[in-house]
């Protein structure tokens, strides 16, 4: 989201109150937030071949360089949180007794549309907050939300944080 920065998608930076709004709303409501970004893990035990080797040399320093692993954020190797052995966030949820899902995030059409079509496809009930998702553009957004009503519902802001104060 910052300026400059690698994969910068400047869109998301108007999406954040709206994420928030929709956090606060949950938190509120006892329910569980995660927070899941893409790294990239050299240790993986399931390199992404298909993905790195198609890249310069240049553009993986790069990508090493600007995603490397921390604490503080639960890491995902892929671009959805669902591969097993990428991430942790299906076992915690399991572990949790967690069976429905919000996202919201960056990008629409890519790491936030992954996640939603296979967590559907694992059981999860998933809302996508349109407001919430941002991308490169209006119509690739647009058209990623056209394809997310066939695996939840695809809901404003406002619509989920309805949706959460009645649950």
């Amino acid at each position: 989201m910052g300026e400059g920065s690698l994969l910068e998608v400047p869109v998301a930076r108007a999406v954040v109150e709206n994420v928030s709004r929709v956090s606060q709303a949950l938190c509120s409501a006892g329910g569980t937030i995660s927070y899941a970004q893409y790294k990239y893990d050299p240790e993986e035990s399931h390199r992404w071949v298909s993905h790195y080797d198609r890249m310069t040399s240049d553009a993986l320093k790069q990508i090493q360089e600007a995603f490397t692993l921390e604490d503080l954020i639960m890491p995902k190797t892929r671009w959805n949180v669902s591969i097993p052995g990428t991430c942790d966030l299906d076992s915690l949820l399991k572990a949790e007794g967690i069976d429905m899902l919000i996202i919201a995030g960056t990008a629409t059409n890519c790491c936030c549309e992954s996640t939603m079509r296979d967590t559907m496809q694992m059981g999860y009930h998933v809302l996508f907050v349109q407001d919430g998702n941002a991308t490169s553009g209006d119509a690739a957004h647009n058209a990623s939300l056209a394809n997310m009503v066939l695996f939840g519902d695809v809901l404003s802001a406002d619509e989920a944080i309805s949706r959460i104060e009645t649950a």
